[in-house]
């Protein structure tokens, strides 16, 4: 490759790990041009879809995300998906390097009975919903009055804290104006967080747990029995702090008396999910006991909901390699293999479509500094020309009637979705309707 050409490189995906490695790869010597695509209008993927509205330190991070999409090196192309607007070869044709990062968008199965009755969810759609993601359904249904949540990790507090926190509370975040309404007419006043092993070896952050009983109006039930340490717990415990902070944390719940609030949260350790049943709709949740050693019959919980917090898988893109197993794409420091562990020339991979869906925001920082100094190995020794033309592409695009989204399009819904928020009091109120987001972007209301 001529020095005196600038490398042009594609990334599809526009969330953190997409973005990191954009601007890992700016920070190159090549000081190459980037498009960055994603199959929505809207970039910052799950820092906007995932992070809970009440965590907006969490979401602060899109600042800088929106710094390197603001660089003038990058173009953002909205509304473009990949295998359907655009395909493998163009990108190979029109990019020196092509790095997937589109994440994890799909959900584990429990594989038990019962796991597709009416009221038994991903608990990813009820995270899609509360966020406004376009996929997500209008309405959720919130009329059970006690649901399950199965997890043990951070999604899963998530999931459990907005099902019985106040709405009130939730005013000034950047939920969207229907989600306020739906949890207004919630019924829900039970939800059973049901972990499959101990509190030794749940996931939560400390941060994360403890906001649980931070909740006004909401009681924290532990049974002291889950509480029961034996050698390899109290090894966890001296191992790592925050294992101890979560212990400890648990065991003051466990002492305080109940009061006489209306909502409730039940933490259940060493139980899991052996059959949701019901006649057409969900009516119980069968338990198993999971503690090594223990014995005897399991555990029925009268909930007429289940959300599934059990992890998040990637599907497989369309000419790429991918193992099942994983729910990964393969690579070696991320550069994408096949079968027979040979690169796939000119193809890259970061974030969860990487690593598998692990780790916080942060994680996405070292994984996308690896994966762009492969890039920058493989850019010195590249010798196959491509498309030297940054219009080929938009010109590839509108041949194929794909209306992207440009940079300054979707700072039109930007700015309506601040202007819009601040009329109510509110920083934000999101636009969900995919519809309404594409003509705002293009021609502003």
């Amino acid at each position: 490759m001529s020095s005196a050409r600038t490398p042009r490189i594609a990334v599809v995906g526009s969330g953190p790990a997409g973005v990191f490695t954009a601007e890992a790869l700016l920070k190159s010597d090549y000081s190459p041009a980037v498009d960055v695509f994603d199959r929505l209008p809207t970039p910052y993927g799950l820092v906007r879809y995932g992070v809970a509205p009440d965590h907006p330190r969490i979401k602060s991070v899109s600042t800088v995300l929106r710094r390197v999409l603001e660089n003038p090196a990058v173009r953002f192309f909205g509304n473009v998906t990949f295998g359907l607007d655009i395909g493998l070869d163009d990108l190979l044709a029109h990019y020196e390097a092509v790095i997937f990062a589109t994440g994890a968008p799909g959900h584990r199965e429990l594989g038990v009975p019962g796991e597709d009755l009416r009221g038994s969810w991903p608990a990813g759609e009820f995270v899609s919903w509360y966020n406004g993601h376009p996929d997500a359904l209008n309405d959720f249904p919130l009329h059970a009055r006690k649901v399950a949540v199965l997890g043990a990790g951070n999604v899963a507090l998530d999931v459990t804290r907005l099902l019985v926190k106040d709405p009130r509370e939730l005013v000034d975040t950047d939920v969207p104006d229907h989600v306020l309404d739906g949890l207004r007419c919630s019924s829900v006043a039970d939800v059973y967080l049901v972990a499959r092993r101990g509190p030794a070896q749940a996931k939560f952050t400390t941060v994360e747990l403890r906001e649980l009983g931070l909740l006004r109006g909401v009681d924290v039930l532990v049974r002291s029995e889950d509480l029961r340490l034996d050698e390899p717990d109290e090894q966890l415990l001296e191992a790592s702090r925050q294992t101890r902070a979560n212990v400890d944390l648990l065991r003051e719940w466990a002492r305080r008396p109940m009061t006489d609030a209306t909502r409730r949260i039940h933490l259940v350790f060493w139980r899991s999910a052996a059959a949701i049943e019901g006649d057409g709709e969900v009516r119980e949740l069968r338990l198993s006991r999971t503690r090594p050693g223990e014995h005897g019959p399991g555990e029925v919980l009268p909930v007429q909901s289940v959300l599934r917090a059990v992890g998040y898988r990637a599907d497989p893109l369309p000419g790429l390699p991918f193992e099942s197993r994983t729910g990964t794409l393969p690579h070696r420091k991320g550069r994408i293999v096949d079968g027979g562990a040979r690169p796939v020339a000119g193809c890259y991979v970061a974030g969860w479509l990487k690593r598998g869906p692990t780790g916080v925001i942060g994680t996405n920082k070292a994984d996308a500094a690896e994966t762009a100094r492969s890039v920058v190995e493989d850019l010195a020794e590249a010798t196959r020309s491509r498309s030297s033309d940054p219009n080929s592409v938009p010109r590839l695009l509108r041949r194929r009637g794909t209306e992207f989204v440009t940079w300054s399009d979707w700072l039109r819904l930007d700015c309506y979705e601040i202007n819009r928020g601040q009329a109510q009091g509110r920083d934000r109120s999101k636009v969900s309707d995919l519809d309404a987001m594409l003509a705002i972007s293009r021609r502003g209301l």
